[in-house]
Protein backbone atom coordinates (compact mmCIF):
# COMPACT_ATOMS: atom_id res chain seq x y z
CA UNK A 1 0.00 0.00 0.00
CA UNK A 2 1.19 3.65 -0.84
CA UNK A 3 1.61 4.89 2.48
CA UNK A 4 1.22 8.75 0.78
CA UNK A 5 -1.54 7.85 -1.16
CA UNK A 6 -3.32 6.17 2.22
CA UNK A 7 -2.92 9.92 4.12
CA UNK A 8 -4.21 11.86 1.59
CA UNK A 9 -7.30 9.45 1.09
CA UNK A 10 -7.60 9.35 5.34
CA UNK A 11 -7.24 13.30 4.75
CA UNK A 12 -10.41 13.44 2.74
CA UNK A 13 -8.80 14.10 -0.56
CA UNK A 14 -10.45 10.68 -1.95
CA UNK A 15 -10.34 11.87 -5.64
CA UNK A 16 -6.92 13.12 -5.46
CA UNK A 17 -5.85 9.55 -3.57
CA UNK A 18 -7.86 7.84 -6.35
CA UNK A 19 -6.56 9.50 -9.13
CA UNK A 20 -2.79 8.84 -7.81
CA UNK A 21 -3.94 5.32 -7.99
CA UNK A 22 -4.94 5.79 -11.50
CA UNK A 23 -1.38 6.71 -12.21
CA UNK A 24 -0.05 4.19 -11.00
CA UNK A 25 -1.19 1.21 -12.03
CA UNK A 26 -1.07 3.22 -15.52
CA UNK A 27 2.54 3.17 -15.44
CA UNK A 28 3.26 0.34 -13.58
CA UNK A 29 -0.14 -2.16 -15.12
CA UNK A 30 1.03 -5.16 -13.32
CA UNK A 31 1.44 -3.94 -9.38
CA UNK A 32 -1.14 -6.06 -7.58
CA UNK A 33 -0.65 -3.48 -4.44
CA UNK A 34 -2.33 -0.49 -6.36
CA UNK A 35 -5.33 -2.40 -7.83
CA UNK A 36 -6.14 -3.95 -4.05
CA UNK A 37 -5.69 -0.19 -2.79
CA UNK A 38 -7.66 1.30 -5.35
CA UNK A 39 -10.66 -1.21 -5.10
CA UNK A 40 -10.87 -0.86 -1.31
CA UNK A 41 -11.46 3.26 -2.24
CA UNK A 42 -13.96 2.10 -4.42
CA UNK A 43 -15.78 -0.07 -2.27
CA UNK A 44 -15.72 2.34 0.74
CA UNK A 45 -17.15 4.77 -1.67
CA UNK A 46 -19.96 2.50 -2.67
CA UNK A 47 -18.60 1.82 -5.96
CA UNK A 48 -18.57 -1.85 -6.11
CA UNK A 49 -18.82 -2.60 -9.70
CA UNK A 50 -15.99 0.04 -10.87
CA UNK A 51 -13.90 -1.69 -8.21
CA UNK A 52 -15.39 -5.05 -10.32
CA UNK A 53 -14.31 -3.72 -13.43
CA UNK A 54 -10.97 -2.87 -12.27
CA UNK A 55 -10.20 -6.32 -10.36
CA UNK A 56 -10.99 -8.12 -13.32
CA UNK A 57 -9.11 -5.84 -15.31
CA UNK A 58 -6.02 -6.64 -12.81
CA UNK A 59 -6.39 -10.30 -13.53
CA UNK A 60 -5.81 -10.21 -17.35
CA UNK A 61 -2.51 -8.60 -16.29
CA UNK A 62 -0.92 -8.60 -12.72
CA UNK A 63 1.62 -12.24 -12.39
CA UNK A 64 -0.61 -13.90 -9.87
CA UNK A 65 -4.62 -13.16 -10.50
CA UNK A 66 -5.37 -15.04 -7.60
CA UNK A 67 -4.52 -12.29 -5.25
CA UNK A 68 -7.30 -10.39 -6.18
CA UNK A 69 -9.72 -13.01 -5.87
CA UNK A 70 -11.11 -12.08 -2.36
CA UNK A 71 -11.51 -8.59 -3.30
CA UNK A 72 -13.35 -9.60 -6.21
CA UNK A 73 -15.48 -11.62 -4.38
CA UNK A 74 -16.01 -8.85 -1.89
CA UNK A 75 -17.12 -6.67 -4.80
CA UNK A 76 -19.35 -9.11 -5.97
CA UNK A 77 -21.30 -8.95 -2.70
CA UNK A 78 -21.99 -5.74 -2.67
CA UNK A 79 -23.46 -5.86 -5.89
CA UNK A 80 -26.03 -8.74 -5.15
CA UNK A 81 -23.92 -11.30 -7.08
CA UNK A 82 -23.42 -13.95 -4.57
CA UNK A 83 -22.78 -17.28 -6.26
CA UNK A 84 -19.74 -15.48 -8.11
CA UNK A 85 -18.99 -14.13 -5.03
CA UNK A 86 -18.87 -17.58 -3.20
CA UNK A 87 -17.28 -19.32 -6.09
CA UNK A 88 -13.82 -16.92 -5.60
CA UNK A 89 -13.67 -17.32 -2.06
CA UNK A 90 -14.03 -21.48 -2.33
CA UNK A 91 -10.91 -21.24 -4.11
CA UNK A 92 -9.29 -19.16 -1.58
CA UNK A 93 -7.87 -20.78 1.89
CA UNK A 94 -10.00 -20.56 4.66
CA UNK A 95 -8.15 -17.55 7.11
CA UNK A 96 -10.76 -15.48 8.99
CA UNK A 97 -11.00 -12.98 6.39
CA UNK A 98 -12.47 -15.30 3.88
CA UNK A 99 -14.59 -17.01 6.60
CA UNK A 100 -16.22 -13.90 7.66
CA UNK A 101 -17.08 -13.19 3.99
CA UNK A 102 -18.63 -16.82 3.45
CA UNK A 103 -20.36 -16.33 6.74
CA UNK A 104 -21.65 -12.70 5.04
CA UNK A 105 -22.89 -14.62 1.86
CA UNK A 106 -24.30 -17.53 3.33
CA UNK A 107 -26.50 -14.80 5.81
CA UNK A 108 -27.74 -13.04 2.69
CA UNK A 109 -28.68 -15.85 1.27
CA UNK A 110 -30.80 -17.67 3.74
CA UNK A 111 -28.47 -20.37 4.49
CA UNK A 112 -28.17 -19.77 7.91
CA UNK A 113 -26.62 -22.56 9.53
CA UNK A 114 -23.52 -22.38 7.15
CA UNK A 115 -23.31 -18.77 7.99
CA UNK A 116 -23.21 -19.98 11.74
CA UNK A 117 -20.76 -22.60 11.38
CA UNK A 118 -18.14 -20.44 9.15
CA UNK A 119 -18.58 -17.48 11.59
CA UNK A 120 -17.72 -19.55 14.92
CA UNK A 121 -14.77 -20.73 13.04
CA UNK A 122 -13.51 -17.27 13.43
CA UNK A 123 -10.35 -17.16 15.58
CA UNK A 124 -9.80 -13.16 15.72
CA UNK A 125 -13.36 -11.83 17.44
CA UNK A 126 -13.47 -8.47 16.53
CA UNK A 127 -16.52 -6.51 16.70
CA UNK A 128 -17.55 -7.26 12.87
CA UNK A 129 -17.63 -10.53 13.60
CA UNK A 130 -19.74 -10.25 16.92
CA UNK A 131 -22.25 -8.14 14.48
CA UNK A 132 -21.83 -10.89 12.13
CA UNK A 133 -22.66 -13.55 14.62
CA UNK A 134 -25.64 -11.72 16.18
CA UNK A 135 -26.97 -11.31 13.06
CA UNK A 136 -26.86 -14.89 12.29
CA UNK A 137 -28.37 -15.45 15.74
CA UNK A 138 -31.46 -13.32 15.30
CA UNK A 139 -31.72 -15.06 11.62
CA UNK A 140 -31.58 -18.23 13.23
CA UNK A 141 -34.33 -17.21 15.65
CA UNK A 142 -32.42 -17.74 18.25
CA UNK A 143 -32.91 -14.06 21.02
CA UNK A 144 -31.18 -14.95 23.42
CA UNK A 145 -27.70 -15.68 21.65
CA UNK A 146 -27.98 -12.59 19.12
CA UNK A 147 -28.91 -10.14 22.18
CA UNK A 148 -25.65 -12.00 23.92
CA UNK A 149 -23.30 -11.31 20.51
CA UNK A 150 -24.10 -7.81 20.12
CA UNK A 151 -24.12 -6.91 23.91
CA UNK A 152 -21.02 -8.26 23.84
CA UNK A 153 -19.53 -4.96 21.84
CA UNK A 154 -18.76 -2.37 24.06
CA UNK A 155 -21.80 0.26 24.21
CA UNK A 156 -19.39 3.08 23.03
CA UNK A 157 -18.44 0.97 19.59
CA UNK A 158 -22.36 0.25 18.71
CA UNK A 159 -23.33 1.55 15.70
CA UNK A 160 -27.60 2.42 15.43
CA UNK A 161 -28.33 -0.55 13.81
CA UNK A 162 -26.28 -2.82 16.63
CA UNK A 163 -28.83 -0.95 19.35
CA UNK A 164 -31.47 -1.36 17.11
CA UNK A 165 -31.01 -5.40 16.64
CA UNK A 166 -30.73 -5.17 20.68
CA UNK A 167 -33.72 -3.72 20.76
CA UNK A 168 -35.37 -6.60 18.17
CA UNK A 169 -33.87 -9.42 20.39
CA UNK A 170 -35.05 -8.04 23.96
CA UNK A 171 -38.44 -6.78 22.59
CA UNK A 172 -40.87 -9.95 23.83
CA UNK A 173 -38.95 -10.26 26.75
CA UNK A 174 -38.44 -6.93 28.33
CA UNK A 175 -40.42 -3.98 26.12
CA UNK A 176 -38.61 -1.40 28.37
CA UNK A 177 -35.02 -2.44 28.19
CA UNK A 178 -35.88 -2.73 24.23
CA UNK A 179 -37.55 0.71 24.01
CA UNK A 180 -33.70 1.75 25.51
CA UNK A 181 -32.17 0.11 22.97
CA UNK A 182 -34.35 1.95 20.26
CA UNK A 183 -34.28 4.91 21.94
CA UNK A 184 -30.11 5.28 21.17
CA UNK A 185 -30.29 3.90 17.71
CA UNK A 186 -33.07 6.71 16.70
CA UNK A 187 -31.06 9.67 18.33
CA UNK A 188 -27.52 7.90 16.32
CA UNK A 189 -29.60 7.82 13.31
CA UNK A 190 -33.03 8.81 13.16
CA UNK A 191 -33.32 7.96 8.89
CA UNK A 192 -31.91 4.20 9.66
CA UNK A 193 -33.98 3.92 12.75
CA UNK A 194 -37.63 4.65 10.62
CA UNK A 195 -35.96 2.68 8.35
CA UNK A 196 -35.49 -0.33 10.52
CA UNK A 197 -38.88 0.25 12.67
CA UNK A 198 -40.75 -0.19 9.32
CA UNK A 199 -37.92 -3.24 7.97
CA UNK A 200 -38.64 -5.30 11.46
CA UNK A 201 -42.30 -4.59 12.16
CA UNK A 202 -43.54 -7.56 11.12
CA UNK A 203 -40.34 -9.58 12.79
CA UNK A 204 -40.86 -7.89 15.80
CA UNK A 205 -44.50 -9.17 16.37
CA UNK A 206 -42.98 -12.77 15.77
CA UNK A 207 -40.62 -12.58 18.09
CA UNK A 208 -42.57 -11.21 20.84
CA UNK A 209 -44.79 -14.15 20.13
CA UNK A 210 -42.51 -16.27 20.32
CA UNK A 211 -40.76 -15.22 23.17
CA UNK A 212 -44.14 -14.87 25.40
CA UNK A 213 -44.33 -19.06 24.39
CA UNK A 214 -40.74 -19.68 26.11
CA UNK A 215 -42.01 -17.92 29.13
Amino acid sequence: MDKQIAELYADGKVNEAIHALIGKIDADPRETDNYLQLASYLLEQGSPEQAQKLLVQAKGLIKNPQDVDYDLAVAYYAQGEFNKSLALLNQIPNDDDTLYQKALVYLKTGQNEKALAHALSIKRVDDHVKELLGDIWLALGELKAASASYASIPEKQRTAKVNFLLGVSWHGRDRDRAEKFFARAKKMDSKYYKQARDQYASIMKLVAGKDKKEQ
